[in-house]
């Protein structure tokens, strides 16, 4: 996995191709796969996450908890 992170924007890969992408706003970080905007804290959280998904499956204990 790559965790690419700038000033406004954050783009998690795995083997080349973009699993998930946060882009900075007025209200926080939206990320592509979370309903509402985050901090950046927690959007670094989710595209790990969403990493962990990919790669682990549904039943990995991280995905689950």
């Amino acid at each position: 996995m790559a965790l690419e992170i700038t000033e406004t924007t954050m783009t998690a890969t795995v083997k080349g191709k973009v699993i998930a992408s946060a882009t900075r706003t007025d209200c926080g970080w939206h990320i592509t796969t979370w309903p509402r905007s985050l901090d950046r804290n927690s959007a670094i959280t989710a595209l790990m996450l969403a990493e962990r998904l990919i790669t682990h499956g549904e039943d990995d204990p991280c995905v689950i908890e």
